[in-house]
């Protein structure tokens, strides 16, 4: 399955010393995992790290341009929703309080499938804050990402399960992951 992230030119794979992929299968549907993305009061129920989220332009929900405030890998980052198609594509872009000029953009894009959902994440990092994180660890981003599809398919297949929708366990961890660092 190949997806395709419309990536903003100055967050480009080739201009980004980190640059990873996960995917996974989920045995829930496209709009259980939508609804589980754009609504942050639930993230800390899967999203690793994440205490807190807050939105700063007044919605409930995000939404194309939303501007957002959370701690994701022990940093405050501040972000903006910058793709959003219901059901199918979410992307953020944003940079940690504490670098302003180290820079990520985290893309989702949710494809039905005949037993539920695939689901890929692919995430663009640059800047000096990122860059001496993954010296330090250099499989950590990829690492939290591998947990955090893992948490997301887990709390969905749940939320299927509530809403009294047959649900198969999963099998195994996320599949077909790919990790870059340049």
């Amino acid at each position: 399955m190949f997806e395709a992230i419309n990536w903003p030119e100055a967050m480009t794979p080739s201009r980004s010393p980190i640059h990873f992929t996960n995917e996974i299968e989920v045995e829930a549907a496209p709009g259980t995992i939508w609804s589980l993305l754009v609504d942050p009061r639930t993230w800390p129920s899967f999203y690793p790290g994440v205490g807190h989220v807050q939105l700063l332009d007044g919605h409930d929900a995000l939404r194309l341009g939303t501007r957002f405030e959370t701690n994701l890998a022990g940093q405050d980052v501040f972000a903006s929703v910058q793709e959003f198609q219901p059901e199918t594509r979410i992307a953020w872009g944003g940079h940690p309080a504490a670098s302003e000029a180290s820079r990520a953009y985290h893309a989702w894009i949710i494809t039905p499938t005949s037993k539920g959902s695939h689901l890929w994440t692919e995430e663009t990092m640059r800047g000096p804050l990122w860059i001496e994180l993954a010296k330090q660890d250099p499989e950590v981003f990829w690492r939290t990402h591998e947990n955090l599809l893992a948490a997301l398919a887990k709390v969905a297949t749940e939320r299927e399960h509530q809403a009294g929708r047959p649900v198969r366990r999963l099998e195994g961890p996320a599949v077909n992951t790919q990790k870059h660092w340049q």
